[in-house]
């Protein structure tokens, strides 16, 4: 099955112009979500992985039940102000200001090997920052992981050029 079929897009949000991709409706059917775990899976069972991350709010839907399926440890990625314990943070630039993501300081070890999850890639700005965020502490980013990439948004080329390895399971042209 297509995942891709699974996937709505909603015109005019959050902005007139926007084609928002939501994949609420992948994740309410039972096969579609079980088959993009499981296609997730197959890719990183042969993976050395330590722990995966995932952005907030929809990386933690996909990350967790992807470090649940591999055996490993789940870490989230939150804006700021979001976690209750000790925490360390990136700013980083959004088309007009400024945002900050933050994990708390024990969730990645020196030398960990780390798999970023989220939903979406489109200008990889929030990606960038949680990959810097993860390296700063110690950890090795693995590979990059989205469900969709909207590669006219050069989100995917961005995080290439800095080393990283991207894999999303499908994509959809155009904003």
């Amino acid at each position: 099955m297509p995942i891709k079929s699974l996937i709505r897009t909603v015109p005019h949000y959050p902005k007139p112009g926007v084609m928002f991709r939501d994949i609420t409706t992948l994740l309410k059917d039972p096969v579609g979500l079980r088959v993009t775990i499981n296609e997730l899976v197959h890719r990183y069972t042969p993976v050395k992985i330590d722990r995966v991350a995932g952005i907030e709010a929809r990386g933690f839907i996909i990350g967790a039940a992807l470090a649940y399926q591999l055996g490993v440890g789940f870490v989230p990625i939150r804006k700021q102000g979001k976690l209750p314990a000790e925490t360390v943070g990136h700013d980083y630039d959004l088309e007009y200001g400024t945002d900050r993501i933050e994990m708390h300081v024990d969730s990645v070890s020196e030398g960990e090997q780390i798999l970023l999850v989220d939903d979406l890639i489109a200008t990889g700005g929030t990606a960038e920052a949680a990959c810097n965020l993860i390296e700063n502490m110690g950890g090795t980013i693995v590979e990059c992981c989205f469900v969709i990439d909207l590669p006219d948004l050069g989100g995917r080329r961005r995080l290439e050029s800095r080393g990283q390895k991207v894999f999303a399971l499908c994509e959809f042209e155009g904003d």
